[in-house]
Parts: C-alpha cells; structure tokens; sequence
C-alpha cells in the first residue's frame, strides 16, 4: 500500500514510529493550507515562513515526545499549534489589538471599539495601553475555552466559521462560548469599575 493513500492519523502513527516519509507526505498534504492560514493572520510573508517553520517545529517535538493526541484531527491540531503560536506572540510583545464585534450583527458583542493610536498624546497612549492591559488581565480570568475564543476573535480576527473548525465544535456552539465570554468580560469590567473611555 502507497503510504500517500493512508488517512492522517495513520501517518502520524507510523511517523511516531520513525517512518520519516510518513511525515513528509503528511507536510506536503497540508503546507498550503497551514502557510496560507499563518499568512490570513500576519500580512508579512517573511514573518508567517518563520511562523510556518516553528509551526512544524512543535508538530515535530509534541509528537517525538508522546504527547500528540490521537483523537484529534491532525490538520486542525496543527492550525491550533499556529494559532496559539501568534497569539503568545501577540501576548509576549502585548501588542493588543481590540476589534470591534459588530460584525456579528448583534449588540451582544458590541463590547469593544476599535482603539485606534493615531494623534494619540502621550498621556492618551498611557491612558490606553493602561486599558489594554486591565482587559488582557481580565482575559486571563475566562475559563480555557471561552479565553481561546476571545483571542481567536479579537486578536486574531478569525471568523466564527473559522473558529468553529479550529476547535472542532459547530459555529452555534463557537457563538455561544463568545457570548458567555462577553458578559463575563462585561461583569469583571463592572467589577473593577474599569472605564473603557480615555
């Protein structure tokens, strides 16, 4: 049998193994996916290769080590791996990004405008890094799967659709986790009565 007509979870199993080709099919089956899914989120080709590289990277090492999960779907577990890869990006550098929800056609998610930098004075910039940082904090406070939702979606502007396939789960279901997100966001936000105007 060509190792090309093997399903994914039967490559990873024999690359487990240490069937080196196994693993190649399984890169070239899905790089241009994976590449043109990093470069839907960064813009800059030469920073998605980087990301595209240390993607593989941690394919490579979490299977070696074992701890690859065979219940999951190979593809989907990889876009995460990369996903999860340019939010602690995001996270490490803070580069926050807060994205308007209106998209969604509903004011349940109409939490955050756009924060936008230009002619900004210094004690305006202060004023909204400082804002930035008290809702990144209060993320920290969701639980798992409502968090990864949220970075997905303001951070890294996926689409519900987008979201939906990543963590393996109906867009209803995506919906839903977002919303729940919110107001627990909006509550920590009335909690600590933040302001979210400068």
């Amino acid at each position: 049998m060509l190792l090309s007509s093997l399903e994914d979870q039967d490559l990873v199993k024999l690359y487990i193994r240490g069937n080196e080709k196994a693993f190649e099919i399984l890169v070239n089956r899905h790089k241009d996916r994976i590449y043109r899914f990093i470069c839907s989120k960064i813009h800059d080709r030469d920073v998605a290769l980087d990301y595209f590289q240390d993607t593989f990277i941690k394919v490579v090492t979490t299977m070696k080590s074992g701890s690859y999960n065979e219940e999951g779907k190979f593809l989907p577990w990889v876009m995460r791996i990369a996903n999860n890869l340019i939010i602690d990006n995001y996270r490490k550098y803070k580069k926050v990004k807060l994205l308007s929800e209106t998209r969604s056609g509903s004011e349940e998610y109409s939490v955050f405008n756009r924060l936008s930098t230009d002619d900004l004075n210094v004690l305006e910039l202060q004023c909204k890094q400082e804002l930035e940082g008290q809702i990144v904090r209060f993320m920290e406070e969701l639980p798992e799967v409502q968090r990864r939702i949220v970075y997905m979606r303001l951070f890294q502007d996926l689409s519900f659709k987008e979201i939906a396939e990543m963590e393996e789960v109906s867009i209803n279901t995506a919906l839903g986790r977002m919303r729940y997100a919110l107001i627990n966001l909006r509550k920590l936000i009335e909690e600590h009565e933040v302001s979210l105007t400068y």
